[in-house]
């Protein structure tokens, strides 16, 4: 009986799993062919069923994927929440309001799942593996580069000047960059890991991170998310740290919304 059930926890967690990204994937689509508000509606019934299975569940595995995930809805809760208000926000003060929350959302789901800091990548790591992470982060440049000629953004400022560029990048790389490492590459990736296996833990968090970007309505830019997250993810399972990635992320975005359209 007990062989049993061991054998039939990770098919039922998978379909758990899979039910989860088609959910949220279903609330994207809702945003970006209806309305925003329905997004809103979709991703706090999402948020609320989360929650109440983490809460109800005795299963560790089922709990902690569930817990990890509520984070993500609570991102484009907030999101959504700001373009609805219609209230005009600098960039310098909406990306702290849309993760800030986030933030501390992943240190608690962090302390609640009993997860330590080099569990979840927040480490330097050896000081020899310094060189390789800013070989990682320097790749930033050129995922930067082909992120443009796929999306051609508009300048997230009016001059490429570094009184106006600095402020907003050191925010784009304490933002995009280490909040959303931490959360995709740190807690979600640790918990799929543990709850529906390593590699298929990280194509799953992989592919939840191209779908959060369905936004920019590019499926060029969701595949090209998708290989960026699964190198990323790759990096952080080698190297145990977030540091090289971090910047990483945060490079690509700089010179994707700051940098290039100037150029």
């Amino acid at each position: 009986m007990r062989a049993e059930a061991v054998a039939e926890q990770p098919k039922s967690i998978v379909k758990e799993a899979v039910a989860y990204l088609a959910a949220i994937t279903c609330a994207e689509i809702v945003t970006m062919f209806l309305h925003p508000l329905w997004g809103v509606v979709g991703h706090t019934i999402i948020m609320a069923m989360l929650i109440v299975r983490a809460a109800r569940s005795s299963d560790r595995y089922h709990q902690q994927l569930a817990l990890s995930l509520t984070i993500l809805p609570l991102i484009r809760i907030i999101d959504l929440s700001l373009i609805l208000s219609l209230i005009q926000v600098t960039p310098i003060l909406r990306f702290p309001i849309i993760y800030a929350p986030p933030l501390v959302g992943g240190f608690m789901v962090m302390r609640l799942l009993g997860y330590k800091r080099s569990e979840v990548g927040l480490t330097l790591g050896p000081l020899r593996s310094v060189p390789l992470q800013l070989g990682i982060a320097s790749s930033g440049f050129l995922l930067g580069w082909l992120e443009y000629l796929i999306l051609k953004p508009e300048p997230m400022v009016s001059q490429l000047s570094w009184t106006v560029v600095l402020p907003i990048a050191l925010m784009l790389v304490a933002t995009t960059g280490f909040v959303e490492e931490f959360i995709f590459r740190g807690v979600l990736q640790r918990a799929a890991a543990e709850s529906i296996g390593g590699w298929r833990g990280i194509i799953y968090v992989s592919v939840l991170f191209a779908v959060m970007h369905m936004g920019f309505q590019s499926w060029i830019d969701v595949l090209f998310v998708f290989a960026v997250a699964m190198f990323f993810a790759w990096v952080v399972k080698r190297t145990g740290s977030l540091l090289g990635v971090t910047l990483a992320h945060g490079i690509t975005n700089v010179m994707l919304f700051l940098v290039i359209p100037f150029l």
